[in-house]
């Protein structure tokens, strides 16, 4: 990815720990590397296509006086996520935040935060079997894309799919979207399950009958197992409801373990 850079941006803000600091205000130098695709930017010549950092550097300015953090962590963190939601060609930022007149008492040169953020590329499963099943997809939908964090790229037509597990219970509409944040896996299921709540989801019964059913699939290549949450999903490549809607909208999606596309596993799935 190409990378648009900019070094040692001073700004005088009211950031620390001590409330002289937030009063009397210091100085911090902001370096910063964004990731930007500057293809059509070099072939039209035009700032349009591109990011402008006279712009970058105001935003960054104006970001850091008008709020007040604690930690340099807090201000890094907000400070990134601002940037990346500000600009839409910007896909990733590694910020760097450094404080020259760190108040402690040892002679050092100066203290500084590095972090890096960017967007992150996932895919989520919907189900319903109670009530109007097409209503509680569409508000799953409709709530994701409203998160400030999220933005919801594609979205499979539903399909009428058979209870898996074994439960005597109403067939499903199933379907499935793809999704871009900035939320950490274990914050994007966070915010599945507020929505889940919202539609009166009740967790009673293992594979039982539900409102509303949201899962993670995929999250970029990663491959985790948390006693709350496992990616891939551990049974998505047995589960032709989830396959079917995925082959629609990503069809050559890599599962990380399997190492075959989308396609592929619904292709081994219907064959059998």
């Amino acid at each position: 990815m190409d990378k648009i850079k900019i070094y040692d941006l001073e700004v005088f803000a009211n950031h620390g720990v001590f409330p002289e600091e937030n009063v009397l205000g210091q100085k911090f130098v902001i370096s910063l590397q964004m990731d930007v695709d500057t293809k059509m930017a070099g072939k039209t010549d035009c700032l349009d296509k591109s990011v402008n950092y006279g712009e970058v550097s105001r935003f960054v300015s104006d970001f850091m006086q008008r709020n007040t953090y604690k930690l340099l962590e807090a201000a890094a963190e907000n400070l990134a996520q601002a940037l990346l939601l500000e600009y839409p060609l910007v896909y990733g930022v590694n910020l760097e935040i450094k404080k020259p007149w760190a108040p402690v008492k040892f002679p050092l040169k100066t203290v500084s935060v590095e972090i890096y953020r960017r967007w992150h590329k996932a895919y989520v499963a919907l189900g319903a079997n109670m009530g109007n099943e097409k209503a509680f997809l569409d508000r799953a939908v409709s709530s994701l894309d409203g998160l400030k964090t999220c933005r919801v790229k594609k979205v499979a037509d539903y399909i009428v799919t058979k209870p898996y597990g074994g439960v005597e219970q109403d067939d499903f509409l199933n379907s499935a979207l793809e999704l871009d944040t900035l939320l950490a896996p274990e914050e994007l299921l966070m915010c599945l399950h507020e929505i889940e709540a919202e539609a009166g989801r009740q967790r009673t019964i293992h594979w039982g009958p539900r409102t509303l059913d949201l899962d993670i699939l995929l999250y970029d290549d990663m491959v985790m197992d948390e006693p709350d949450l496992t990616i891939p999903h551990r049974e998505m490549h047995l589960r032709d409801f989830v396959l079917r809607p995925m082959a629609q909208i990503a069809p050559y999606q890599i599962h990380p373990i399997c190492k075959k596309t989308i396609k592929q596993l619904l292709a081994e799935l219907t064959s059998d």
